[in-house]
């Protein structure tokens, strides 16, 4: 379980900006990772044509 600690005597507002901030830099983290598994399974794919589908001659 992960611990965060909370400030009780914070204050709201200043609370909301933090929070507008993170939320202002977006999903990076996802795109990156949706990119790479991506690029990971066009490169699968290419391997498989490439060393299997023409290596064997095509569609002929």
């Amino acid at each position: 379980m992960f611990y965060e600690p909370t400030d009780v005597d914070r204050d709201p507002a200043e609370a909301q900006r933090q929070v507008d901030a993170v939320v202002a830099r977006g999903p990076r983290g996802a795109f990156a990772l949706a990119g790479v598994a991506t690029a990971l399974v066009l490169l699968i794919w290419l391997v498989f044509f490439f060393g299997v589908f023409v290596a064997r001659g095509g569609g002929n």
